[in-house]
Formats: structure tokens, C-alpha cells, sequence
């Protein structure tokens, strides 16, 4: 089974962020970068089907020189070798021209399985999967809670609202969007780390890919969220404090 799991790399959760000049991403300089949370469930679900069910991973990045850490990382737990779709201005680009540039990556290669995971953490889109598919011309399924290899078909467990869950067949080749959770991501061992330093890391241009890089929505500004106090004690009689209490819920907190 040859799989491909797409990792981003995204700032660290503890990083101290900065608005840019641009006022639409953040100054990345001095900042510490770590690899997307959701995506290391999808990296180990798909290390886990390989040890199942034999093959090979590709782990798959997009962005500038340092995301190959992120990479490393991926084979130093036991991803076989390595794509960089190498971009400086990746997040410039819309989920659809990312989509658009790792389909084209991907494309060179016949892979049985394609998993992302739920959505990255800094941008939060939770598209590429489902863009992924639809340009591939693939089946695709969502929140994938357990995966069962049958023969040319997958059965999976996906995770609904409210408690429910269900079971779907899709064929294979397929894309999926693994829930997180799913399972408990490994750490990678002394021997995996001094294994990675063997196995390949293939560079790809994005702009070799030929793909449009227009964008079909655009980021106009991002701002870090402002705190703010703002207590109001409403006093008279409970019946008075009862009445100004559901005009303000009413016209002011709009929740009644």
C-alpha cells in the first residue's frame, strides 16, 4: 500500500506573534515553528496501516527551506521519504491554490491512500482534503474516526454530531480527512532520527508545477484579539433588576 499524508508546518502554539507590515500574516522572524497537531494523527494513522498492511508513506510539505524539519520529523518516526513543494510565499495562497499545488505534486505518483488532517492550525480552512479530492477526481470521506483495508475497499467509521458515528465503503484510491484523536501519535526514537538522515527528500518548485496561483478569496487583515473589561451592576428591586436584565439579553446580548 503506498500512502501519502500531507504535513504542514504552522508557528509554535507558545510563539510570540506579530502583525506584519502587510497587516495580513504574521512577521515570522524569531518565531519557532512545529509541525500542524492535526496532521501528526494523520501521519500516524497512516505509519500504523503501513505496518498493517506493508508499503510505503510519503510524507508531503509545502513551504519555504525550513519546513523539511517537519519533514525530518515524519522520518524520524517512520515515513519512508520526503516531498518539498518548495514556495516562500506559500501563505499567501488560498486553500484552493494550495490544494491546486499538491495535487499537481502529488499527481506524479499512484497512491492507494492520500490522508490530511482535520485543519491546520494557524489558518483553520479544513479544505484541503476535500479540494484534494475533487481534484484528483477521487472518492474522499471526512472526520475518519477508524480505517479497514478490504481488499480494493476501505471501510471507515467517520464521526458525526451529537454522538452518532457512521460506517461508509468508499474504493480505492481515496483521499481522507482524519479526525483528531484517532489516535495517540508516536515520538520518534534515537534510531528513527539517525535513520532519517539517509532517506530522500525530493524539492519541487511550485512554480514548475504549472498551477494557477490566482486566488478565489484573500486575506484583507488578521489582529490579534483585544482584552477588555467591562462589568455593569444592575440594581433596584429584584423585580426591577429582573426586567432590565431581560431587555438587556434582549437588545443588547441579542439572545433572547
Amino acid at each position: 500500500m503506498k500512502i501519502a499524508v500531507c504535513v504542514k508546518q504552522v508557528p509554535a502554539k507558545d510563539a510570540p506573534l506579530v502583525i506584519d507590515a502587510s497587516g495580513s500574516w504574521i512577521r515570522e522572524t524569531d518565531i519557532s515553528f512545529e509541525t500542524n497537531e492535526p496532521d501528526s494523527f494523520a501521519l500516524e494513522e497512516a505509519l500504523r496501516l503501513k505496518e498493517k498492511h506493508s508499503g510505503e508513506v510519503v510524507a508531503i510539505s509545502m513551504g519555504p527551506e525550513r519546513v523539511k524539519q517537519t519533514i525530518k520529523e515524519a522520518l524520524a518516526k517512520g515515513a519512508d521519504r520526503g516531498i518539498h513543494v518548495a514556495d516562500d510565499k506559500f501563505f499567501a495562497l488560498d486553500p484552493l491554490a494550495s490544494a491546486r499545488s499538491l495535487a499537481a505534486a502529488i499527481q506524479k505518483e499512484r497512491f492507494d491512500v492520500i490522508l490530511t488532517g482535520l485543519q491546520s492550525d494557524d489558518h483553520g480552512f479544513g479544505q484541503t482534503g476535500v479540494l484534494l479530492a475533487e481534484l484528483l477526481g477521487l472518492p474522499h470521506a471526512t472526520i475518519i474516526m477508524s480505517i479497514e483495508v478490504q481488499g480494493e475497499h476501505l471501510r471507515l467509521k467517520r464521526e458525526l454530531e451529537a454522538g452518532w458515528f457512521q460506517w461508509v465503503e468508499l474504493p480505492l484510491p481515496a483521499v481522507l480527512t482524519i479526525q483528531s484523536g484517532i489516535n495517540k501519535p508516536r515520538y520518534a526514537t534515537l534510531k528513527g532520527i539517525m535513520a532519517a538522515k539517509k532517506k530522500e527528500i525530493a524539492t519541487i518548485a511550485r512554480d514548475s508545477l504549472g498551477v494557477s496561483s490566482e486566488l478565489t478569496q484573500r486575506v484583507e487583515r488578521i489582529y490579534l484579539p483585544q482584552k477588555t473589561k467591562k462589568t455593569e451592576f444592575i440594581t433596584g428591586s429584584p423585580k426591577e433588576i429582573a426586567a432590565k436584565l431581560v431587555e438587556k439579553l434582549q437588545h443588547e446580548a441579542r439572545v433572547l
